[in-house]
């Protein structure tokens, strides 16, 4: 399934933002506070109508899928996920299979075994079967993290959108994510993050996108998009890259 944004307009937000996403790639959407990150990644996902403008995917405006079959499509992880019930965390993960479990006529989609299989692969993925029986209230904030981004793996979507799904991990289980999220790709997915750090946007995403005020300021491969006179001008500071293509780091001065 292909992705698009149409001149999307969100007053304050996003003016005239238009792009066409690509599955089987990382496409990272950086930019300063402020920029429109958030709000155009949540009007992809279809949680937020524009103003004026449409996202669309295979050519279907997305507030025309009934809400289960968008949910089958697109997988999104917010920011700061809130999680109701103290449910284990496999129990939480296990969510993420609720729109393939029936429809309104309560016709299965999936079997129980593709469920459980499903569920499996996403504990084992973010490193959670140690942690499949714990209460979500008593996990780290880290480990919290990881049980969120599990449980939307569990749900197998078209696309995965992702806000900052890496500020609350370590080095260890952040760079285990982003490996995961580029396997995603390369089996065919569409990946999209909202990341702040451009040193993993510039050796990790295959397409950078930079907001500036609610507009594209940039878009292409990330060696072009992070041109350092770019970065020096969005954000305001000296900056220059340093080191190989793949394991780059951007020195500020």
């Amino acid at each position: 399934m292909d992705l698009r944004a149409a001149s999307l307009v969100l007053p304050g937000r996003l003016a005239g933002v238009s792009l066409a996403l690509r599955p089987g790639e990382v496409t990272a959407i950086v930019g300063p506070n402020g920029a429109g990150k958030s709000s155009l990644l949540s009007c992809l996902s279809g949680l937020l109508a524009p103003a004026s403008g449409m996202v669309t995917g295979d050519g279907t405006p997305l507030d025309h899928l009934p809400p289960r079959e968008r949910a089958r499509r697109i997988g999104y992880l917010p920011q700061s996920p809130e999680v109701a019930w103290d449910v284990s965390v496999r129990t939480l993960v296990s969510l993420g299979r609720l729109p393939w479990q029936g429809s309104p006529l309560h016709r299965a989609h999936a079997s129980a075994a593709e469920d459980e299989a499903a569920i499996a692969r996403a504990l084992a993925a973010m490193d959670l079967d140690p942690l499949a029986a714990r209460p979500v209230s008593r996990l780290s904030g880290g480990e919290r993290a990881r049980a969120l981004a599990a449980r939307v793996l569990a749900g197998e979507p078209a696309w995965l959108l992702a806000d900052e799904p890496l500020a609350n991990l370590d080095l260890s289980h952040a760079a285990a994510l982003v490996r995961l999220l580029r396997a995603q790709a390369e089996a065919g997915r569409g990946v999209v993050l909202v990341l702040h750090d451009l040193a993993t946007a510039m050796n990790r995403a295959d397409r950078v996108i930079v907001l500036d005020r609610g507009q594209v300021a940039a878009d292409g491969p990330p060696h072009l998009a992070l041109d350092p006179a770019l970065v020096s001008r969005i954000w305001g500071i000296g900056a220059r890259w340093l080191g190989d293509a793949g394991a780059r780091a951007l020195a500020v001065d």
